[in-house]
């Protein structure tokens, strides 16, 4: 893995790691990373939720909601440290949720939170429930700094002076949308903000863009620019903006002239692969520094 191999990890003396598996790719490479530093990370696998296998990895299946089971097997195989990563598409229901003795003292807060707040919300509960575990929550950074986008363009294509105008946009209109806990990209074509990243995910957006374009909502003659970013408030253990081929594949779909993502503080998977991506289809993919002051650039 990019920046992992023959690293060690921060906290390796603290007990074992485990890996919180969602959707996509990200879990997969941040285990492959702690395997070449040398640890032997443990995989929760989240049910209907992980859709990659870890055949050489030490493996249990589990809830969403099932924090006893998740506990039971971190005090069994001395978990220290817990890392989450890829994605979440359905929340738990009431029913489905299997507490702990310090969750069922929580038990309003925590239903009432995963019922009705924002993600950032959501996910600073999870992080306390592991800490009430007794393990240290970190992020896919300390694992894997080398997934960390970096600043300027990644392949051959750099940003017009056009593109660089709607990076401007699309980052002010990602930073207010972060601000209110719903989602960390937006798409800005000509200097007007398009589309804005909800609860359907960055994929879903691009292709409502892609059908916006289609059915002439979207000028034709203007490309575009996706900006993904941290939210304001982000913490930095969970969550993480994260780009990679399929998503220079979708922009591309949307007609879109490229991508800015944020320098430091996303992750780019798969990035020779995506730069290969990026190149072909003729669209740059570049790390930004945005500003709350301006919704700009560095």
């Amino acid at each position: 893995m990019p920046g992992a191999s023959g690293m060690a990890l921060q906290g390796h003396s603290e007990g074992r790691l485990a890996i919180i598996a969602g959707r996509g790719l990200l879990p997969l490479h941040l285990a492959q990373a702690a395997r070449d530093a040398g640890e032997n990370p443990f995989i929760v696998a989240l049910k209907d939720e992980a859709d990659h296998r870890f055949d050489e990895f030490e493996t249990i299946s589990v809830g969403v909601g099932n924090l006893a089971a998740i506990e039971k097997a971190f005090r069994e195989l001395k978990i220290g440290r817990v890392v989450m990563s890829g994605g979440v598409a359905r929340r738990p229901e009431w029913r489905d949720i299997r507490p702990t003795f310090k969750t069922v003292l929580k038990m309003p807060s925590v239903v009432r939170t995963l019922m009705s707040r924002g993600d950032d919300t959501v996910l600073q509960m999870v992080i306390k429930l592991i800490e009430a575990m007794g393990c240290a929550v970190i992020g896919a950074h300390e694992i894997a700094p080398g997934l960390l986008a970096k600043l300027g363009p990644l392949g051959q294509v750099s940003p017009t002076g056009d593109d660089l105008r709607d990076i401007a946009r699309a980052t002010e209109a990602a930073l207010a949308l972060g601000q209110l806990d719903i989602g960390q990209g937006a798409v800005s074509v000509g200097g007007r903000v398009v589309a804005m990243e909800g609860v359907e995910g960055t994929d879903a957006m691009l292709q409502r863009v892609a059908d916006l374009r289609e059915s002439g909502r979207i000028s034709a003659r203007r490309r575009g620019v996706l900006a993904k970013l941290c939210k304001p408030q982000q913490d930095m253990r969970a969550d993480l903006p994260t780009i990679g081929p399929s998503t220079v594949e979708n922009a591309a779909r949307a007609g879109l002239a490229g991508i800015a993502v944020e320098a430091g503080r996303a992750l780019v998977l798969e990035e020779q692969a995506m730069i290969a991506a990026a190149d072909a289809a003729g669209i740059f993919v570049c790390g930004i520094e945005p500003t709350l002051e301006n919704g700009g650039l560095q």
